[in-house]
């Protein structure tokens, strides 16, 4: 349908799982895509298959932003779309063993990463030629409305981004930007890195029956239905839907089962 036909948008960790589908979906939908990262390798692929620009970056470097989105400016003229995307998980533990440079790494990555997203990308979408107007779809996780007890730092920062995107998307409404901002809620969703997890398991069979049972769908959610989601949002489908939160997680947080 290319249903983001001309419209220019950044989606940060782009170079893989979640980020790499909706590189993809994005081209497909007639948009121009930068994204980052940091493994040249995997970029170049994507490049190669999308025609994406690939911008190396770390969002949670404060003083590299600038630059990234001089270039976006320069060489597009525009900012309609930022999916903040990139995130990390590892080193994470409960609340009692959790080391404090993880926490802290996990902290500047999942949620200081997504603020500036969303901090500069309204810079960007207040200056459109013809006026603000944009739309900020932060990737949080079925465990920012359900809680692991063993992933504390992963979990808190996970919840946090409701909250930033809520206020993202009052304080753009109430400025009169037209500027929107949400948050996804994925489920476990079958990437390249739970694949390899499940084919390194002792047994393979029963790795899979586990990933699987956790929705209660019986199964994973793949990249491609993020990434469909993502679209939505981007849209101007969606252009009443702002500071809402969308679970994509096949009814895992919609309730218990019962005995």
């Amino acid at each position: 349908m290319r249903r983001l036909e001309g419209k220019v948008a950044l989606i940060t960790g782009g170079t893989s799982g979640i980020g790499e589908a909706t590189v993809r979906r994005f081209a497909q939908e007639g948009a121009h895509v930068v994204f980052t990262g940091s493994n040249a390798e995997k970029a170049a692929r994507v490049t190669e298959a999308t025609g994406a620009v690939f911008h190396c970056h770390r969002v949670e470097d404060a003083a590299s932003w600038p630059v990234l989105m001089d270039m976006i400016r320069d060489r597009f003229g525009r900012l309609d779309i930022a999916f903040a995307n990139a995130g990390i998980e590892g080193g994470d533990s409960n609340i009692e063993d959790v080391p404090i440079e993880a926490w802290n790494q996990i902290v500047a990555i999942n949620l200081t990463g997504p603020m500036l997203t969303a901090q500069h990308a309204v810079k960007a979408m207040r200056a459109n030629p013809g006026g603000p107007g944009g739309s900020i779809i932060l990737n949080s996780s079925m465990n920012g409305i359900l809680a692991l007890g063993q992933n504390v730092a992963y979990s808190t920062t996970k919840g946090a981004l409701r909250l930033l995107a809520k206020s993202v998307a009052v304080h753009c409404a109430t400025e009169g930007l037209n500027i929107r901002c949400n948050t996804i809620h994925p489920g476990v969703v079958e990437t390249q890195l739970i694949r390899e997890a499940i084919a390194s398991a002792p047994d393979p069979d029963a790795a899979l029956a586990i990933f699987n049972s956790i929705s209660p769908m019986r199964r994973m959610g793949t990249v491609e239905e993020i990434a469909g989601l993502v679209v939505y949002l981007a849209s101007d489908e969606a252009a009443f839907v702002s500071g809402a939160e969308y679970s994509i997680d096949g009814a895992s947080t919609a309730g218990l089962g019962g005995v």
